[in-house]
C-alpha cells in the first residue's frame, strides 16, 4: 500500500548549540520540519512508498524543503508549489530536550489550500495528515470537506499545538470532526497523553487519556487510537475494549522534535503490513521514535536501525 502524507512542511529555527552569543546577534540553525514531513520522511527511511501532499515555497527555505524530501525518496507528484513564503517555527527546549514552538506562520505557504488543488485519491492510497493542517484556517475547512469524499485510508495525528488554540474548549470543537471523519472510515487517530490531556480540560468526557481516547473510539467508531505515553511507551485502545501496551526505550534525550512523528511512521509502515499484530506496530513506532529522540531535530532511523534496536532480523 502506498501512503499520501497531508500537511505542512516548514523551518524550525533552533538554537545553534555551543554558539557564542551576544546581546547585537544570536546562532540559529534552519531545520526541515513539520509534523507531516517528518512522518513522511521517517516513513520512505522505513522503506514505504510515500507521496507528500503539501504546499512548497518557491522562496529559499522551500528550496531546501523540497531538496530534503527528494533527498529522501519522498514523491511529489501531489506537492502545490506556490510563490508565498515559508512557515517558521522558533523552538525552545526545556531541560529534559521537550520542544516547545512559537509560530510565525500568518500568509504563508502551508495553509491557504484551494480546492482545485487537492487530487483525487484510490481506495488503495493510505492518506496520513494532521498537525496544524487541521487548525488552521483557510486551509483546514477546505481539506476536510475533500477529505469527507475520499475513498482512502485514513488516519489522522492530532498533535494539539496549544500556542496555535489556547481554549481547550475551542480546540476540542476543532477537533471532533476530523475524528468523526476518520470514524466514518475506521481508521486510526494517534495523539500523545499531553494532547489528550489538554483536551480532556473542554470537560466533555473522562479527565484521563486513555478514558477520554476510548470513550472517542467508541463514539466515532474510531478502528484504533494509538496514545504515546513519553519515555513510558505507548497504549492502543481498540474497539472491543481491550488495550495493548507497549514499554518505551531509555534512551540520552538530544531532544524530542519530531519524536511523536517519527512514531507514527514507526507504527504504520508495520500495521498496514500486518493489521492483527498492532502490539508489533506499536513496538516499532516506540523504537523508531526512541532513536530520534537521541538525535538533534526531526532525523529519523532506517528500517535496519529500528530491527537493531528491537533485536528482530
Amino acid at each position: 500500500m502506498s501512503f499520501v502524507v497531508c500537511g505542512e512542511a516548514l523551518i524550525d529555527l533552533a538554537p545553534l548549540a555551543g554558539a557564542r552569543e551576544s546581546t547585537f546577534a544570536t546562532s540559529w540553525e534552519a531545520l526541515s520540519a513539520g509534523g507531516p514531513m517528518n512522518t513522511a520522511v521517517a516513513l520512505a527511511r522505513l522503506g514505504a512508498d510515500v507521496d507528500f501532499l503539501g504546499r512548497l515555497s518557491t522562496d529559499r527555505f522551500g528550496t531546501q524543503l523540497r531538496a530534503h524530501l527528494e533527498a529522501n525518496r519522498v514523491g511529489l507528484g501531489s506537492a502545490v508549489v506556490v510563490d508565498d513564503p515559508t512557515s517558521v517555527a522558533v523552538v525552545s527546549l526545556d531541560e529534559q530536550g521537550k520542544a516547545s514552538y512559537a509560530f510565525h506562520f500568518a500568509g504563508t505557504a502551508n495553509f491557504d489550500w484551494r480546492p482545485e488543488e487537492l487530487p483525487a485519491l484510490g481506495a488503495d492510497s493510505w492518506l496520513h495528515f494532521g498537525s496544524l493542517l487541521s487548525v488552521v484556517e483557510p486551509g483546514a475547512s477546505v481539506v476536510l470537506e475533500w477529505l469527507r469524499d475520499q475513498p482512502a485510508r485514513l488516519s489522522y495525528d492530532i498533535n494539539v499545538r496549544a500556542a496555535v488554540i489556547a481554549d481547550p474548549v475551542e480546540y476540542r470543537r476543532t477537533v471532533e470532526p476530523w475524528l468523526e471523519v476518520v470514524g466514518r472510515r475506521s481508521g486510526v487517530v494517534k495523539a500523545s497523553d499531553d494532547d489528550v490531556a489538554f483536551l480532556a480540560r473542554a470537560g466533555d468526557g473522562p479527565s484521563d487519556p486513555v478514558g477520554l481516547a476510548a470513550e472517542w473510539v467508541q463514539r466515532h467508531g474510531l478502528g484504533l487510537f494509538v496514545l504515546t505515553l513519553g519515555p513510558d511507551g505507548a497504549v492502543a485502545l481498540l474497539p472491543d475494549g481491550r488495550q495493548v501496551v507497549v514499554p518505551g526505550h531509555r534512551v540520552e534525550v538530544e531532544d524530542t522534535v519530531g519524536a511523536g512523528d517519527t512514531f507514527m511512521a514507526g507504527f504504520l509502515a508495520a500495521y498496514v503490513e500486518d493489521p492483527e499484530d498492532v502490539r508489533a506496530a506499536l513496538q516499532q513506532g516506540a523504537a523508531a521514535s526512541a532513536i530520534v529522540c537521541g538525535r538533534q531535530g526531526a532525523q529519523p532511523p532506517s528500517l535496519d536501525e529500528v530491527r537493531e534496536l528491537l533485536g528482530r532480523p
